[in-house]
């Protein structure tokens, strides 16, 4: 008997769930159910993405340095080359196998580093002195004929210049704003105008140019800085799709910190590697997005910098970001003002 009822009650119960059901969807507008497919396709693709950034940055493997030559005899030309990443690439790209030109200012970190290539690699070396500021025509003509008759596989288009400190644009000092123009924006085009022949004349070829989060998170107080590798980011994307079909490959490479001279980092941590590290990461993920999710011809390759990228972009609190970013810099200028103020009593 109190089954009969139990079974009776859990039949009345299914009945009213299923007339209810039928009756909401009969009822609910068009627009509603549009925006719940809507909802669950955005939903769907942001866990794609989440999934693919994990894949990227943990067990996927990116082109190989086979593809433009390594061991082959191939070249491969680093600028900003005697410091910093540009070494570290300098040094992991000939020990894969390829000869190396070696193009920044100081001539004697030139003769150095060139010597330690050839001493440990066996590889062979050429270096141009150039001084990326000053924009100057003969360098450049003197870079491209001394990359002339080379088989030249891979760019890195490393150098680049930030502020001395967090500025307001319209403090910027002059020459500070006209250098970093000249070596983050020219220079970049007038090196990648004088390889790139040679890479399409080979159909096949790697450029990386080495990005910031500045160029994706506009930064208050180094707006000449960020608003130079947000070109860097545009260019890169348009000169990809341009040379694609051709068999070049162009990467952006988006940089967080990584200890150097420029970031003014000594101490390495989770979210800071080391420039061996980072270049590591960058060389084993070529073609592979990481954190730039939805951004093409861009990669952001080492993993903690990838969550970082990844979270912004898919957060959508732009403003906050911008307010956050500027409080920060705001705090850096005035560490650095009263630093200045501590070092000029000293003297």
């Amino acid at each position: 008997m109190i089954q009969d009822c139990l079974d009776k009650i859990s039949e009345f119960y299914n009945l009213t769930i299923d007339h209810t059901l039928t009756t909401k969807a009969s009822n609910t507008p068009t627009f509603t159910l549009a925006f719940a497919l809507l909802g669950a396709t955005v939903a769907g693709i942001t866990l794609l993405r989440l999934l693919r950034l994990f894949f990227d940055v943990t067990i996927r493997k990116g082109i190989s340095l086979k593809k433009f030559g390594a061991g082959k005899g191939t070249w491969a030309v680093i600028t900003g080359a005697t410091d910093g990443i540009g070494r570290e690439f300098a040094f992991q790209l000939a020990k894969a196998g390829f000869n190396i030109v070696l193009a920044s200012r100081s001539a004697e970190k030139l003769g150095a580093v060139a010597a330690d290539l050839e001493s440990k690699y066996n590889i062979k070396t050429k270096t141009q002195s150039i001084d990326f500021s000053a924009g100057d025509d003969s360098s450049y003509d003197a870079l491209s004929n001394s990359i002339d008759g080379l088989n030249i596989g891979v760019l890195v288009n490393n150098v680049g210049k930030s502020h001395e400190m967090p500025v307001p644009f319209e403090q910027t000092p002059l020459d500070e704003l006209k250098a970093i123009v000249e070596i983050n924006i020219n220079a970049t085009l007038r090196v990648t105008q004088a390889v790139l022949p040679k890479l399409i004349e080979r159909k096949n070829g790697l450029i990386l140019n080495i990005g910031s989060f500045a160029g994706t998170v506009p930064t208050p107080l180094l707006a000449t800085y960020t608003g130079s590798k947000s070109f860097l980011l545009s260019w890169t994307q348009a000169l990809g799709e341009e040379v694609k079909s051709k068999g070049v490959t162009v990467e952006l490479v988006n940089t967080y910190f990584v200890v150097s001279s420029m970031s003014k980092i000594r101490r390495p941590s989770k979210l800071i590697p080391l420039p061996a590290t980072y270049v590591r990461s960058v060389l084993t993920r070529i073609g592979l997005n990481g954190g730039s999710i939805s951004r093409p011809y861009t990669s952001t390759p080492y993993w903690s910098h990838a969550i970082v990228d990844a979270i912004l972009s898919l957060s959508g609190f732009k403003r906050l970001v911008l307010w956050y970013t500027h409080k920060m810099q705001k705090d850096i200028r005035q560490r650095a003002l009263r630093k200045k103020e501590r070092e000029a009593k000293k003297q």
